[in-house]
């Protein structure tokens, strides 16, 4: 595929056509999947998980497997070169000999961005610390656009930890595209959405409201998107614990909610949604767990080129401007911390009087 194939890195790597198109393609493995089992056929998958999964790392091979692709991989970084020291990105240029696509998960910011430089296959983000989750939200849209017919002029509530949430920042960012669509922002201040998902809504002038009020909220909303709040991200269990449950739907808030209510989460629950909801007709999680398996399917085909859709990467948009700043990040999550290798690299924003860090987003004021 040479230096032009495309990867899926960030939310917004794809056009709202390109991206319209890939769901419409995972509806047509939906309606017939026997017809997709051979997409795949002589390819390799790597799963590159530095993390624990469950739901995202399984849904890949799932989906490799059923596409009639191979897998290759492993679970967690200790059962790979990287617990002797090795580098994200001689473990990636080590692996493009061994498979045709790679799927990585890292708990660092920005670590599938790095990676991506140093690969010669398509690069899949499955999921970078607390920054983004683009294969997440291909999951959760492609639930909403079935469950809902569409996505013009929703109001979105997102709930519980949206500063560490990845899954949120990469839905409302996409979703942000499209027309009418509203977002209610329900967190504690210390879980706010984070400084660079706030400037880019203000840049889209995207309609939000946010609030610490579960119960006043629900009447309001289309779609109610809840998350846990991630022990792993915590610098302190004092923290953690003080948070953790601060947000619970259970029956009885769910009666303010609207009867055509759409309940997800990306999953894995802790105790944020009760039990008793899972029987409501509104929930519809585990659904969207189902439809992962598919938008997943259809990312894989479109990616290796098995599936038309997406153009070569040189006939993209460009890029944002970078800033020529020599300083490195001060952001502890971000993969620059634990690559030494890697340059430090912003670009402009905010009428070039703010950078960000192109790998985790965090903010510099000149």
């Amino acid at each position: 595929m040479g230096l032009h194939h495309r990867n899926l890195i960030n939310t917004l790597d794809f056009s709202l056509d390109e991206q319209n198109g890939l769901l419409g393609l995972a509806q047509r493995i939906i309606a017939s999947p026997a017809a997709y089992g051979r997409v795949l056929e002589g390819r390799i998958m790597a799963s590159l998980f530095f993390e624990p999964s469950t739901r995202t790392r399984l849904s890949f091979e799932s989906a490799a497997l059923r596409l009639g692709g191979q897998v290759i991989g492993f679970s967690e970084a200790g059962s790979s070169s990287a617990a002797k020291g090795e580098s994200l990105g001689d473990t990636v240029r080590v692996v493009n000999h061994y498979a045709d696509l790679i799927v990585i998960r890292h708990p660092k910011e920005g670590a599938a961005l790095a990676a991506s430089q140093a690969s010669a296959v398509p690069v899949i983000n499955a999921g970078d610390g607390g920054r983004e989750h683009p294969t997440q939200t291909l999951a959760d849209l492609l639930t909403i656009r079935s469950v809902k017919g569409g996505f013009d002029g929703l109001t979105v509530g997102c709930c519980g930890d949206l500063l560490y949430g990845r899954t949120v920042h990469s839905l409302v960012k996409n979703l942000g595209r499209y027309p009418g669509v509203s977002f209610v922002f329900i967190s504690p201040e210390e879980l706010r959405i984070p400084e660079a998902l706030r400037a880019f809504l203000h840049g889209r002038g995207a309609r939000y409201t946010e609030t610490r009020g579960m119960e006043e909220a629900m009447p309001l909303l289309d779609v109610l998107y809840m998350t846990r709040v991630q022990r792993e991200r915590f610098a302190s269990e004092q923290d953690y614990l003080r948070l953790k449950d601060l947000y619970i739907l259970d029956g009885a808030k769910l009666r303010h909610g609207r009867p055509d209510l759409c309940v997800l989460h990306p999953l894995p629950r802790v105790n944020e949604i009760a039990p008793e909801v899972d029987g409501d007709p509104r929930a519809a999680y585990f659904e969207q767990a189902r439809y992962g398996v598919y938008a997943r399917m259809a990312l894989l085909a479109m990616l290796s080129g098995a599936e038309p859709g997406l153009p070569a990467a040189g006939e993209r948009r460009s890029s944002p401007r970078p800033a020529k700043i020599e300083i490195p990040c001060q952001n502890p999550r971000c993969i620059t911390s634990a690559e030494p290798a890697l340059s430090p690299a912003f670009y402009l924003q905010d009428a070039e009087t703010r950078c960000w860090c192109a790998y985790c987003e965090s903010g510099v004021t000149l």
